[in-house]
């Protein structure tokens, strides 16, 4: 039996809701445990009259997409359901070409709405159909993770993967709703948790040294399923928030968040997105302490802040190493790469996300690739 998080109470939490300022485009996140049993009066609320296309994974559908049709049936909210394959394989465009053409035979208007339910992979790749059906339709999230509740349901960046790299078609469109059951996250599988936690501990890592010292302390009790668990998932929409008020469409700022990104999706297309050897949340874990050895093969910051980051990353049980990856990984070479097609490379020129310290990330252009490469060749080996 696969191990899952525990829930220390089973009582409803109080809902927190973190704004996204973005004008009339503006949305908000509402964050606690039992809003799935209530998504139907809230989505009914914010859309009345609306007409949903409900696209939820096979996992998910058997765990959580009774009790959402319950919610809408009682709300009195019509609906179509939409299932994909679990897994990072269905962000392709086979899947996004039949998503689109289920939604239009499904007679969906414009002012109707497509419903994510479940983690970053179906989020993602509803948005971008929620994108490109009519223009443009109305986009709700229920994420059903921790990555995807702190990190891909947030921000309005949706898309699929091609050969080329991940995430490298898709748009910028903004959800109008998310709603964030931290009580569905009980029966999230132990490694699919700690890997969403790696995207908890990169807000810290990349603007909010309290915060991080906080996990550090309290990072037991946010697997618990306490109220902390609540606070950590507020904390970091509110840090994803702030960045996206600031830089919507990843001009400058927005960048910040991809702290790990760079060295974690060229590993995550080395294994060719086979989520037994590595899934994205672990890619972001290694891809951040690489992130910080970096920074200080570049004299940035000094061993007591790596060894600070990797004790932390260690203690929950992420992987901190390459060498934890199961089976052989392609030479320096190859992961250049793949780098060289990473959505922040401009005209050419590498960027990374480097630091000065825990919560002093900075956007680094221009950075020599023999560096980077010479630098790999070394962790490859380690």
């Amino acid at each position: 039996m696969t191990d899952t998080i525990s829930n220390a109470s089973s009582d409803l939490s109080p809902i927190q809701t973190v704004s996204v300022d973005l004008g009339d485009r503006s949305y908000g996140i509402e964050i606690g445990r039992g809003l799935l049993e209530t998504a139907g009066e809230r989505i009914a609320a914010l859309r009345p009259g609306a007409r949903l296309a409900v696209i939820t994974d096979e996992t998910v559908e058997k765990l959580h997409l009774k009790t959402l049709q319950a919610s809408l049936a009682k709300a009195g909210i019509d609906h179509a359901v939409m299932t994909i394959p679990a897994g990072e394989s269905s962000k392709r465009f086979s899947q996004f070409e039949r998503l689109c053409d289920e939604v239009l035979g499904a007679r969906l208007e414009r002012n109707d709405a497509i419903v994510a339910l479940g983690g970053g992979v179906v989020g993602d790749l509803s948005g971008f159909v929620a994108a490109a059906v009519r223009r443009g339709m109305d986009f709700i999230q229920i994420p059903t993770t921790l990555l995807s509740q702190v990190d891909s349901s947030v921000g309005g960046k949706t898309g699929i993967n091609s050969r080329h790299g991940k995430n490298l078609i898709g748009a910028f469109h903004q959800p109008v709703l998310v709603l964030a059951d931290t009580g569905i996250l009980d029966t999230l599988p132990m490694r699919d948790f700690r890997a969403g936690y790696a995207e908890v501990a990169k807000y810290g890592l990349l603007g909010d040294e309290p915060f991080f010292a906080w996990l550090e302390a309290n990072w037991k009790a946010v697997f618990a399923g306490g109220p902390e668990r609540d606070e950590a998932v507020a904390r970091s929409c509110q840090s994803k928030a702030d960045v996206v008020v600031a830089d919507e469409r990843e001009s400058g700022r927005r960048a910040l968040l991809n702290l790990g990104h760079t060295f974690g999706h060229a590993l995550e297309s080395a294994v060719e997105y086979e989520t037994a050897r590595l899934v994205h949340g672990e890619g972001v874990s290694i891809g951040m302490m690489l992130a910080h050895e970096f920074s200080e093969r570049l004299g940035l910051i000094d061993g007591a802040v790596v060894a600070r980051v990797e004790k932390h990353l260690s203690e929950v049980g992420l992987p901190i190493r390459m060498s934890q990856i199961p089976g052989q990984l392609p030479p320096a070479g190859t992961l250049m790469d793949i780098i060289a097609q990473d959505k922040k490379v401009s005209r050419g020129n590498l960027t990374f996300i480097l630091t000065r310290g825990i919560g002093s990330a900075f956007v680094e252009k221009g950075v020599e690739p023999a560096v980077v490469h010479d630098f790999l060749v070394e962790k490859l080996s380690s």
